[in-house]
Formats: structure tokens, sequence, C-alpha cells
């Protein structure tokens, strides 16, 4: 008889299988053009590490419950029963030796979805008690906090008040505000925790005119990184409520690839209907105030040579490629662009929730090797991401690796650009110490 484990992880793939995933189970044609395209095989040219490789893994468990002849002939058709063993060693490849950045699926001839077998795994490596407890405790803090705000709403408050200080002596404006729960307004901008990702965004809503108001939850979902869709619902669902609680036009998401990501494609889905707001990235925003003149940039603010990360799920899978570089070419005098970029742009090797397990370093390091080199032959000296743990990787990398670059947010660009009162010397300053932190 199957343990509790391996039936609850069975449960859950006959839940998950529908028609895109029985496609990425059956149509793989095994012809490994999908490991060029891997950044973990890039690094490591081993056949662990070919995309089809990891997902034959899933395939052999599914032929075992699904298909006729692997019940009578398994050694014909590679089949394999799941064992509590094998359940671990699953959950490890999924959380460990894939990034979910579908850079193999667009790849493939066939277009084989992956990263979707890998979610499934994590699902079931979730549902089975085997996934990283940080991010299993990230998710339900969220949820809780969702459940009852007022635990920690007051705090909240005060933290604001002190952070419109700092936007008053940032913008040179006294009046400047941070409006939170405000009733019929026009967006609801939802950061990430703490002021890095409020005051910049902050500091360009104010000197635009823009009438926003502060989302008191923020943008993260682990949910998400689990493949666990019931707490990525529930995450979301908090937001969706704010929004719709305000009357809101426009949900509009902090520089963050998985959140921007899960809200905007993911959400729509797991609600079953459409929203009554659209939702936006930040990127889009700013990148529609420079394009209608609303901001007036100086360039020179930012002359070191910048190259640009594409985040997987902002830019491959979130379709956000062309404002960043809008942006950027608006705020700095020397873009470099790296290659390839765009939708073949290599992951940072950090994503889905690797950058949060603090015993994935050695791991994360040798994947992000090819997008360390990357920003090596772009000769730049700092690198924007729009994608808070893709910043916090590439951070890392530059230490690791001694490429020696600052690592900075666009809206950490924008507002230097726009030479506010107090913007240069704060916005150097976190530059600095990024380089620091990183040598």
């Amino acid at each position: 008889m199957p343990s509790t484990k391996v039936t609850t992880a069975l449960q859950l793939l006959d839940k998950q299988i529908n028609q895109p995933l029985t496609a990425a189970l059956e149509v793989c044609a095994r012809c490994g053009i999908c490991a060029e395209a891997c950044h973990y095989y890039a690094a490591e040219p081993v056949p662990q590490n070919i995309p089809a490789r990891r997902a034959e893994e899933l395939r052999k468990v599914y032929r075992s419950e699904h298909d006729f002849l692997s019940r009578l002939l398994p050694s014909w058709t590679g089949a394999e029963k799941l064992t509590e063993e094998k359940l671990a060693q699953l959950a490890e490849m999924a959380f460990n030796k894939c990034t979910l950045c579908y850079r193999c699926t667009i790849n493939c001839p066939m277009g084989v979805d992956t990263p979707l077998i890998m979610t499934t795994l994590r699902a079931m490596a979730t549902a089975s008690g085997n996934a990283p407890e940080v991010l299993e405790m990230l998710a339900d803090a969220a949820i809780e906090k969702g459940r009852d705000p007022s635990i920690y709403l007051e705090f909240y408050k005060d933290s604001i008040k002190d952070m419109e200080l700092e936007l008053q002596a940032f913008t040179g404006n006294p009046q400047a505000c941070i409006p939170l729960q405000k009733k019929g307004a026009k967006m609801l901008y939802v950061a990430l925790a703490g002021a890095h990702t409020i005051l910049p965004a902050a500091a360009i809503f104010e000197t635009v005119g823009e009438d926003w108001t502060l989302s008191i939850y923020e943008a993260a979902n682990y949910g998400v990184f689990l493949g666990d869709t019931a707490r990525a619902k529930e995450i979301a669902k908090r937001i969706v409520d704010e929004a719709t609680e305000l009357g809101v036009e426009e949900i509009v998401i902090s520089e963050c690839g998985h959140a921007y990501f899960a809200m905007r494609w993911n959400a729509p889905n797991w609600f079953g209907d459409r929203f009554i707001f659209r939702v936006r990235s930040i990127l889009e925003v700013i990148a529609g105030y420079i394009q209608a003149g609303r901001l007036a940039l100086d360039p020179s603010a930012n002359p070191e040579p910048i190259t640009y990360h594409d985040s997987c799920n902002l830019g491959r899978k979130g379709g956000v490629l062309e404002e960043p570089r809008a942006i950027i070419k608006a705020a700095a005098l020397n873009f470099r662009e790296m290659n390839p970029s765009r939708d073949e742009a290599y992951c940072c090797g950090g994503g889905s929730g690797l950058v949060a397990n603090p015993d994935a370093y050695e791991i994360r390091m040798l994947a992000g090797k090819p997008k360390a080199d990357q920003v090596k032959a772009s000769g730049a000296q700092v690198v924007a991401a729009a994608c808070e743990n893709c910043r916090l990787q590439l951070g890392d990398l530059s230490g690791h690796y001694g490429l020696g670059v600052g690592v900075t947010a666009l809206a950490d660009l924008v507002v230097r650009a726009m030479r506010l009162p107090g913007a240069k010397d704060l916005v150097e300053e976190k530059i600095m110490s990024m380089a620091e932190a990183e040598k």
C-alpha cells in the first residue's frame, strides 16, 4: 500500500490533469532542443539539467497511473511507481532545478510546457509536505494578514506617516503625502514590503499629480511558487477585494515579476471572471508618463553604462518588454543591451522562490552563471532590473563572480533623472551601498 504522502501526491496529480498538462506530458519528441535553452544546462551541461529529462520524471509516474500498457508492461514504457523516496527527489528537483522561466517552452518545436509539469510537481510536493518551509511560511503569513489586517494596520499607518516626511524632503513639497485606503482613487498601487518600493513611486505619482492610493497589502505571492493555487488565490483575493471596495480603475503592481504575472494573467483565471479594473505594471505606467510628456527627465543624472535584465515573469511570460527600455533610454545616457535579451533573455537563476531559500545559495550561483557572463560582456557598471528577486540574485552574482556592478530598480533611475531636491543623494547612496555589499 502506498504511504499517506504518496497517496496525497497522486490524488493531487489526478486533480491537476487537464488538457494543457496532458499535452505537456504526451507530446514531447525527446529532441533535446530544450537543453540549450536552459540556464541550468548552459551553466552545467549534464543530462540531469535537460528540461525534457526533468519532465520525464513525472511522465514515468503519470504512465504508471494513467496508461493501460504501462500498467501491464512498465519496463517497456519506462513507467515508475511513486514512492516517498521518489517524491522527495521530485520535490528537490522541482524547487531547486527549475525556475519556471519558460525559456525552454518558447524554444521547443512542439511548445511543450515543461514549467507546467514542474509546477505540478511543486503542487504535489506542497500537498504532501515536501515543499521548502520558508515558502510555506511566507505564503501563510500573507494569508493571515489578509484575514485580519487590524493586527498590523495601525503600525503600518504610522510607518507610512514617517515615510511621508521622507517624501516631503525627497520632493521638496511639504504637502506631499502617501494616501491609504482612499475611496474613489483612480489607481491602487501595490508595493512590496519596505520603503524602497514605496517612496520612489510616491515621488513619481506626486510629480505627475496622479490620483492614487497605496495598498495595505504587499504584492508578493508565494503561493505561486508553491504551485498551490488555493493559497495563491487567497493571497491575490486580498488585493482584488481591496480594489473592489475602494472602487479604483486599476491596480498597479510594483517592480516585481511574479506579482505582476500572478495578478495580470493568473488571477482572472483563478476568479473565473474579468476584473472591473485593469492591472498594469508600474513600468507601463511610468513609460506612459514619459510618452505623454508628464515627466521631465535629465538623462545626464545617470551617466554610467547601464544594462537591463529582463525578468522572466515580467518579460518573456508577461509581455512587458519595450516599456523598461523606453524608461532607461529616457532616464540614462548610456544604455547597453545584453545579448540575448527580451523574450530570449536568460533567467537570473534565482526566480520562483529560489532566492528566498537560504539553503539554495550554491545552486542559484551556478544557475546564474550565464546571466553573470551576460552582464560582464555588456560592459555595464549598473544593472537595472524590475524585479526584487532578480535584483537580490544579481547582487549576489556580482559579488560571487566579481562583476563589481551596482543593481538598481528602474523607478530609482527615474527619480534621480527627475532632479528632485533630495533624490539624487538618496538614489546614489542606494546604488553605492549595493555595490559595496557585492564586493
